[in-house]
């Protein structure tokens, strides 16, 4: 038992040193971003995989190599109408800086006249939530939601995703999170996507990252009980329901599962989980992460609790199917200026 603590100091001082390179490399990549890396005519256009605000995500092999991507074409008309340019040119920066085992991977980025283009890993296992409303049971009740949970909460407070937050973390319906062994949050789109929204936001306040903990609240709920907690069928009454931060569970919710939602759902900032002295430690520390070794998560030593069935690197039996668009290139450059940095 005396061997415990002195255990225990080792792993904490592999940890620090392990965020303090992983910080240092990012921060390297951050300050020296590269661009135009590939061009169109290198790839294939196979399938849609899902449809945004500015844009969708192509299924694509590289002729070369026949690798197979996911290419998130942005259309630089609708980003610039949105006024979302500066946050795509971030989302470009972080993806390519970024090197950690659950957030996707940005193999290549280019732009041409009318289009942005991020070509990243692809994920064969398709929509996390699709797989969610195919189940007659929440796809991950507890103890099995704590795995990608905690593959989240390591994501989320990894150095990359604390050096450098851009806007809330979500989920929208053309784009969110994927199965790997777990995947990157993607962007929130507040029209389509209220039930994610931090009350901070809904009040217009300034916000940081304790949004992203309250987001991970909202996912974890869903996943343990298969729809969002402040579901209602008029977005007015959606954001009455954050606001007033009430939270109801079912029966088979753990009460150690309740204690870690309501202080993630917490509408109070000085109390909110992962906003706190202690930091993310709150939440990995927490009695419902207690099975959970977040370090052999990361080591990918555990083997994730569903794994979606694909045929090969080019299946995307697991997305849903999309009308299929013309990839409309116009004659001359549209927003060079805007876009120069991409």
């Amino acid at each position: 038992m005396g061997n415990v603590p002195a255990k225990k100091d080792t792993e904490q001082k592999v940890v620090k040193e392990f965020l303090a390179r992983a910080k240092e490399d990012f921060l390297l990549r951050w300050e020296h971003p590269v661009q135009n890396t590939a061009s169109l005519d290198q790839f294939k256009l196979l399938k849609t995989l899902g449809i945004g605000s500015f844009g969708r995500v192509v299924l694509v092999s590289h002729r070369e190599s026949g690798s197979h991507y996911a290419m998130k074409i942005l259309n630089k008309e609708k980003v610039v109408k949105l006024k979302q340019v500066q946050h795509v040119l971030n989302e470009k920066c972080i993806l390519q800086a970024i090197d950690f085992p659950f957030l996707v991977k940005l193999h290549f980025s280019f732009r041409d006249n009318s289009n942005l283009y991020l070509v990243m890993e692809y994920v064969p296992g398709g929509d996390m939530f699709s797989h969610l409303r195919r189940s007659p049971v929440p796809v991950s009740m507890p103890p099995r939601s704590s795995w990608p949970s905690s593959t989240c909460t390591r994501s989320t407070s990894s150095p990359e995703a604390r050096e450098r937050r851009h806007r809330p973390a979500g989920l929208p319906a053309g784009d969110r999170l994927r199965f790997r062994e777990a995947r990157e949050w993607p962007h929130l789109d507040p029209v389509r996507d209220p039930e994610y929204m931090a009350p901070e936001i809904i009040l217009n306040k300034g916000y940081n990252k304790a949004v992203d903990w309250w987001t991970l609240g909202v996912l974890i709920y869903e996943m343990a009980v298969g729809f969002p907690p402040f579901y209602a069928d008029q977005r007015n009454s959606v954001s009455e329901n954050i606001l007033s931060g009430k939270v109801r569970f079912p029966s088979h919710v753990s009460s150690d599962l309740k204690d870690l939602l309501r202080n993630l759902l917490q509408v109070d900032l000085s109390k909110r989980f992962g906003n706190l002295r202690n930091g993310v430690g709150d939440i990995k520390n927490h009695k419902w992460f207690a099975t959970t070794n977040s370090i052999a998560v990361y080591e990918k030593q555990v083997e994730a609790p569903f794994i979606p069935k694909f045929e090969g690197p080019g299946d995307a039996s697991n997305f849903d199917n999309y009308e299929e668009e013309e990839n409309q290139i116009s004659i001359n450059e549209k927003y060079a200026k805007e876009f120069s940095q991409f």
